[in-house]
Protein backbone atom coordinates (compact mmCIF):
# COMPACT_ATOMS: atom_id res chain seq x y z
CA UNK A 1 0.00 0.00 0.00
CA UNK A 2 1.36 3.41 -1.01
CA UNK A 3 1.92 5.72 1.97
CA UNK A 4 0.68 9.29 1.69
CA UNK A 5 3.44 11.88 1.39
CA UNK A 6 3.88 14.35 4.22
CA UNK A 7 3.24 18.03 3.49
CA UNK A 8 6.87 19.13 3.87
CA UNK A 9 8.00 16.39 1.47
CA UNK A 10 5.47 17.66 -1.08
CA UNK A 11 6.85 21.18 -0.55
CA UNK A 12 10.39 19.90 -1.20
CA UNK A 13 9.25 18.10 -4.38
CA UNK A 14 7.54 21.26 -5.68
CA UNK A 15 10.61 23.41 -4.94
CA UNK A 16 12.85 20.95 -6.80
CA UNK A 17 10.40 20.75 -9.69
CA UNK A 18 10.69 24.54 -10.04
CA UNK A 19 14.51 24.29 -9.86
CA UNK A 20 14.93 26.47 -6.78
CA UNK A 21 18.28 26.30 -4.98
CA UNK A 22 18.99 24.02 -2.02
CA UNK A 23 19.39 27.19 0.09
CA UNK A 24 15.87 28.36 -0.83
CA UNK A 25 14.53 24.87 -0.17
CA UNK A 26 15.93 24.80 3.37
CA UNK A 27 14.70 28.33 4.04
CA UNK A 28 11.12 27.75 2.77
CA UNK A 29 10.74 24.38 4.50
CA UNK A 30 12.05 25.91 7.74
CA UNK A 31 9.59 28.81 7.68
CA UNK A 32 6.61 26.61 6.77
CA UNK A 33 7.49 24.27 9.64
CA UNK A 34 7.79 27.26 11.99
CA UNK A 35 4.37 28.54 10.83
CA UNK A 36 2.72 25.17 11.48
CA UNK A 37 4.30 24.82 14.94
CA UNK A 38 3.35 28.40 15.85
CA UNK A 39 -0.29 27.44 15.27
CA UNK A 40 -0.02 24.23 17.34
CA UNK A 41 0.60 21.89 14.36
CA UNK A 42 -2.62 22.89 12.62
CA UNK A 43 -2.61 21.92 8.93
CA UNK A 44 -2.19 24.98 6.65
CA UNK A 45 -5.26 23.94 4.61
CA UNK A 46 -7.32 24.70 7.75
CA UNK A 47 -5.69 28.12 8.15
CA UNK A 48 -5.80 31.29 6.10
CA UNK A 49 -5.42 35.05 6.21
CA UNK A 50 -5.85 35.58 10.02
CA UNK A 51 -3.28 32.88 10.88
CA UNK A 52 -0.76 34.19 8.34
CA UNK A 53 -1.16 37.78 9.61
CA UNK A 54 -0.76 36.61 13.20
CA UNK A 55 2.44 34.72 12.38
CA UNK A 56 4.03 37.57 10.40
CA UNK A 57 3.11 40.07 13.14
CA UNK A 58 4.65 37.75 15.77
CA UNK A 59 7.89 37.70 13.78
CA UNK A 60 8.01 41.51 13.67
CA UNK A 61 6.85 42.28 17.22
CA UNK A 62 8.11 39.42 19.38
CA UNK A 63 10.97 37.98 17.35
CA UNK A 64 12.00 41.47 16.14
CA UNK A 65 13.22 40.07 12.83
CA UNK A 66 14.52 42.30 10.03
CA UNK A 67 12.25 43.27 7.09
CA UNK A 68 14.30 40.95 4.86
CA UNK A 69 13.69 37.98 7.18
CA UNK A 70 9.97 38.74 7.47
CA UNK A 71 9.69 38.99 3.67
CA UNK A 72 11.49 35.66 3.34
CA UNK A 73 8.94 34.03 5.68
CA UNK A 74 6.09 35.65 3.73
CA UNK A 75 7.50 34.34 0.43
CA UNK A 76 7.66 30.82 1.89
CA UNK A 77 3.99 30.99 2.92
CA UNK A 78 2.96 32.41 -0.47
CA UNK A 79 4.72 29.47 -2.12
CA UNK A 80 2.97 27.02 0.22
CA UNK A 81 -0.55 28.29 -0.46
CA UNK A 82 -0.21 29.11 -4.15
CA UNK A 83 2.15 26.43 -5.49
CA UNK A 84 1.55 23.50 -3.11
CA UNK A 85 -2.02 23.87 -1.84
CA UNK A 86 -3.34 25.60 -4.98
CA UNK A 87 -5.14 28.33 -3.03
CA UNK A 88 -5.73 31.72 -4.67
CA UNK A 89 -4.58 34.41 -2.21
CA UNK A 90 -5.18 37.43 -4.46
CA UNK A 91 -8.16 38.61 -2.37
CA UNK A 92 -6.51 38.06 1.03
CA UNK A 93 -4.75 41.45 1.24
CA UNK A 94 -2.47 40.43 4.11
CA UNK A 95 -2.30 43.21 6.75
CA UNK A 96 0.45 42.07 9.09
CA UNK A 97 2.52 44.49 11.13
CA UNK A 98 5.66 45.04 9.09
CA UNK A 99 9.12 44.72 10.55
CA UNK A 100 10.77 48.13 10.93
CA UNK A 101 13.01 48.90 7.99
CA UNK A 102 16.25 50.70 8.68
CA UNK A 103 18.33 52.26 5.94
CA UNK A 104 21.96 51.36 6.49
CA UNK A 105 24.88 52.90 4.65
CA UNK A 106 27.22 50.02 3.70
CA UNK A 107 30.48 49.92 5.61
CA UNK A 108 33.57 49.78 3.41
CA UNK A 109 37.27 49.14 3.82
CA UNK A 110 40.06 51.45 2.71
CA UNK A 111 42.41 50.11 0.04
CA UNK A 112 45.03 49.63 2.76
CA UNK A 113 42.55 47.63 4.90
CA UNK A 114 41.62 45.44 1.92
CA UNK A 115 45.31 44.73 1.33
CA UNK A 116 45.81 43.95 5.02
CA UNK A 117 42.95 41.38 5.03
CA UNK A 118 44.24 39.82 1.81
CA UNK A 119 47.75 39.56 3.25
CA UNK A 120 46.32 37.56 6.16
CA UNK A 121 44.54 35.07 3.89
CA UNK A 122 46.29 32.17 2.17
CA UNK A 123 45.86 29.85 -0.78
CA UNK A 124 42.47 29.43 -2.41
CA UNK A 125 40.67 31.62 0.15
CA UNK A 126 42.96 34.52 -0.68
CA UNK A 127 42.37 34.02 -4.42
CA UNK A 128 38.57 34.00 -3.95
CA UNK A 129 38.66 37.27 -1.98
CA UNK A 130 40.98 38.79 -4.62
CA UNK A 131 38.23 38.05 -7.18
CA UNK A 132 35.41 39.27 -4.92
CA UNK A 133 37.15 42.62 -4.43
CA UNK A 134 38.71 42.80 -7.90
CA UNK A 135 35.41 42.06 -9.70
CA UNK A 136 32.78 43.19 -7.18
CA UNK A 137 31.36 39.68 -6.85
CA UNK A 138 28.92 38.42 -4.27
CA UNK A 139 30.20 35.44 -2.29
CA UNK A 140 27.89 32.96 -4.02
CA UNK A 141 28.82 34.37 -7.45
CA UNK A 142 32.51 33.77 -6.75
CA UNK A 143 31.97 30.28 -5.31
CA UNK A 144 29.71 29.21 -8.19
CA UNK A 145 32.25 30.08 -10.88
CA UNK A 146 33.07 27.22 -13.26
CA UNK A 147 36.31 26.83 -15.22
CA UNK A 148 34.49 27.87 -18.42
CA UNK A 149 33.49 31.21 -16.83
CA UNK A 150 37.04 32.58 -16.92
CA UNK A 151 37.93 33.88 -20.38
CA UNK A 152 41.70 34.36 -20.40
CA UNK A 153 41.69 35.36 -24.08
CA UNK A 154 39.41 38.38 -23.66
CA UNK A 155 40.20 38.92 -19.95
CA UNK A 156 36.56 38.53 -18.88
CA UNK A 157 34.76 36.82 -16.00
CA UNK A 158 31.24 35.61 -16.83
CA UNK A 159 28.54 35.68 -14.12
CA UNK A 160 25.46 33.58 -14.91
CA UNK A 161 22.07 33.65 -13.13
CA UNK A 162 23.06 36.21 -10.52
CA UNK A 163 20.74 37.52 -7.81
CA UNK A 164 18.82 39.66 -10.30
CA UNK A 165 18.73 36.72 -12.78
CA UNK A 166 20.80 38.90 -15.09
CA UNK A 167 23.94 37.53 -16.74
CA UNK A 168 26.90 39.90 -16.92
CA UNK A 169 30.64 40.10 -17.56
CA UNK A 170 33.30 41.92 -15.57
CA UNK A 171 36.94 42.63 -16.46
CA UNK A 172 39.43 40.00 -15.25
CA UNK A 173 41.99 41.65 -12.94
CA UNK A 174 45.45 41.19 -14.42
CA UNK A 175 46.88 40.92 -10.88
CA UNK A 176 45.35 37.43 -10.48
CA UNK A 177 45.43 36.15 -14.06
CA UNK A 178 48.44 33.84 -13.59
CA UNK A 179 47.14 32.55 -10.25
CA UNK A 180 43.79 31.74 -11.87
CA UNK A 181 45.55 29.82 -14.63
CA UNK A 182 47.36 27.81 -11.95
CA UNK A 183 44.01 27.23 -10.19
CA UNK A 184 42.52 25.86 -13.43
CA UNK A 185 45.46 23.45 -13.75
CA UNK A 186 44.90 22.35 -10.14
CA UNK A 187 41.20 21.66 -10.80
CA UNK A 188 42.07 19.74 -13.98
CA UNK A 189 44.35 17.51 -11.91
CA UNK A 190 41.87 16.71 -9.13
CA UNK A 191 39.06 16.21 -11.66
CA UNK A 192 41.15 13.65 -13.57
CA UNK A 193 41.79 11.85 -10.25
CA UNK A 194 38.06 11.93 -9.39
CA UNK A 195 37.18 10.37 -12.76
CA UNK A 196 39.83 7.71 -12.18
CA UNK A 197 38.28 6.96 -8.77
CA UNK A 198 34.81 6.55 -10.26
CA UNK A 199 33.42 10.02 -9.47
CA UNK A 200 33.96 13.17 -11.52
CA UNK A 201 30.41 14.46 -11.97
CA UNK A 202 29.55 17.99 -10.83
CA UNK A 203 26.22 19.54 -9.88
CA UNK A 204 24.39 21.22 -12.76
CA UNK A 205 21.00 22.95 -12.60
CA UNK A 206 18.28 20.46 -13.60
CA UNK A 207 17.53 22.07 -16.98
CA UNK A 208 21.19 22.01 -18.00
CA UNK A 209 21.67 18.43 -16.82
CA UNK A 210 18.77 17.32 -19.01
CA UNK A 211 19.93 19.35 -22.01
CA UNK A 212 23.59 18.32 -21.72
CA UNK A 213 23.63 14.91 -19.93
CA UNK A 214 27.41 14.45 -20.30
CA UNK A 215 28.38 18.00 -19.33
CA UNK A 216 28.61 17.15 -15.61
CA UNK A 217 31.71 15.03 -16.36
CA UNK A 218 33.44 17.68 -18.49
CA UNK A 219 36.37 19.61 -17.01
CA UNK A 220 35.06 23.01 -18.14
CA UNK A 221 31.92 22.61 -15.98
CA UNK A 222 33.86 21.85 -12.77
CA UNK A 223 33.77 24.45 -10.01
CA UNK A 224 36.77 26.79 -10.06
CA UNK A 225 37.05 26.59 -6.26
CA UNK A 226 36.22 22.97 -5.33
CA UNK A 227 36.08 21.40 -1.90
CA UNK A 228 39.02 19.29 -0.79
CA UNK A 229 36.89 16.15 -0.59
CA UNK A 230 34.00 14.63 -2.48
CA UNK A 231 30.68 14.46 -0.61
CA UNK A 232 27.13 13.16 -0.99
CA UNK A 233 24.78 15.52 -2.82
CA UNK A 234 21.85 16.25 -0.41
CA UNK A 235 19.30 15.91 -3.20
CA UNK A 236 20.53 13.27 -5.63
CA UNK A 237 22.76 11.44 -3.08
CA UNK A 238 25.43 11.22 -5.81
CA UNK A 239 29.01 11.34 -4.50
CA UNK A 240 30.59 14.38 -6.14
CA UNK A 241 32.84 17.39 -5.52
CA UNK A 242 31.05 20.65 -4.76
CA UNK A 243 32.46 24.16 -4.35
CA UNK A 244 33.98 25.47 -1.10
CA UNK A 245 31.31 26.07 1.55
CA UNK A 246 30.16 29.63 2.28
CA UNK A 247 30.69 29.20 6.04
CA UNK A 248 34.27 28.02 5.54
CA UNK A 249 35.12 31.06 3.43
CA UNK A 250 33.30 33.39 5.84
CA UNK A 251 35.24 31.97 8.79
CA UNK A 252 38.57 32.49 6.99
CA UNK A 253 37.67 36.11 6.16
CA UNK A 254 36.71 36.81 9.78
CA UNK A 255 39.98 35.31 11.08
CA UNK A 256 42.03 37.32 8.54
CA UNK A 257 40.32 40.57 9.62
CA UNK A 258 41.12 39.79 13.27
CA UNK A 259 44.78 39.08 12.43
CA UNK A 260 44.89 42.35 10.48
CA UNK A 261 43.63 44.20 13.56
CA UNK A 262 40.57 45.58 11.75
CA UNK A 263 37.68 46.23 14.11
CA UNK A 264 35.05 46.88 11.47
CA UNK A 265 32.50 44.13 10.81
CA UNK A 266 34.25 42.39 7.94
CA UNK A 267 32.02 40.01 5.96
CA UNK A 268 32.30 38.69 2.42
CA UNK A 269 29.98 41.45 1.15
CA UNK A 270 32.20 44.28 2.40
CA UNK A 271 34.58 43.59 -0.50
CA UNK A 272 31.78 44.18 -3.03
CA UNK A 273 30.84 47.42 -1.25
CA UNK A 274 34.52 48.46 -1.21
CA UNK A 275 34.88 47.65 -4.92
CA UNK A 276 31.96 49.92 -5.85
CA UNK A 277 33.06 52.73 -3.52
CA UNK A 278 36.67 52.67 -4.72
CA UNK A 279 35.53 52.73 -8.37
CA UNK A 280 33.29 55.73 -7.65
CA UNK A 281 36.12 57.51 -5.86
CA UNK A 282 38.39 56.91 -8.87
CA UNK A 283 35.92 58.65 -11.21
CA UNK A 284 34.03 55.71 -12.78
CA UNK A 285 30.45 56.79 -13.57
CA UNK A 286 27.46 55.39 -11.70
CA UNK A 287 25.87 53.69 -14.74
CA UNK A 288 29.04 51.71 -15.42
CA UNK A 289 29.23 50.61 -11.79
CA UNK A 290 25.56 49.57 -11.97
CA UNK A 291 26.35 47.30 -14.94
CA UNK A 292 29.44 45.85 -13.26
CA UNK A 293 27.51 45.05 -10.07
CA UNK A 294 24.51 43.67 -11.97
CA UNK A 295 21.97 45.93 -10.25
CA UNK A 296 18.53 46.11 -11.89
CA UNK A 297 18.10 49.76 -10.97
CA UNK A 298 20.61 52.60 -10.74
CA UNK A 299 18.82 53.62 -7.51
CA UNK A 300 20.34 50.57 -5.82
CA UNK A 301 23.80 51.65 -6.95
CA UNK A 302 23.22 55.23 -5.74
CA UNK A 303 23.75 54.08 -2.14
CA UNK A 304 27.47 54.28 -2.90
CA UNK A 305 27.20 58.01 -3.62
CA UNK A 306 26.01 58.37 -0.02
CA UNK A 307 28.96 56.25 1.14
CA UNK A 308 31.41 58.52 -0.70
CA UNK A 309 29.63 61.61 0.67
CA UNK A 310 29.99 60.24 4.20
CA UNK A 311 33.67 59.51 3.60
CA UNK A 312 34.20 63.04 2.26
CA UNK A 313 32.92 64.45 5.55
CA UNK A 314 36.27 63.32 6.92
CA UNK A 315 37.83 66.24 5.05
CA UNK A 316 35.94 68.69 7.26
CA UNK A 317 38.29 69.93 9.97
CA UNK A 318 36.90 69.68 13.49
CA UNK A 319 37.11 72.89 15.60
CA UNK A 320 39.08 70.78 18.08
CA UNK A 321 41.83 70.36 15.47
CA UNK A 322 41.92 74.02 14.42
Amino acid sequence: MKTKKKLLDIVRDKIRFKHYSIKTEKSYVGWIKHYIFYHNKKHPIEMGKPEMEAFLTYLAVERKVSPTTQNQAFSALLFLYKEVLGIDMSSWNIQALRAQERKHIPQVLTKEEVKSVLDNLTGTYQLIVYLMYGCGLRMNEALNLRIKDIDFGFDKVYIWDSKSLKDRTVPLPQAVKQRLKAQVEYVEGIHAKDVEDGYGSVYLPYALEKKYPNAKFETKWQFLFPMRNVAKDPRSEVIRRHHIHEKTLGRNIKQAAMKAGIHKRVTSHIFRHSYATHLLQSGIDLRSIQELLGHKSVETTMIYTHVVAELNKGRVISPLDM
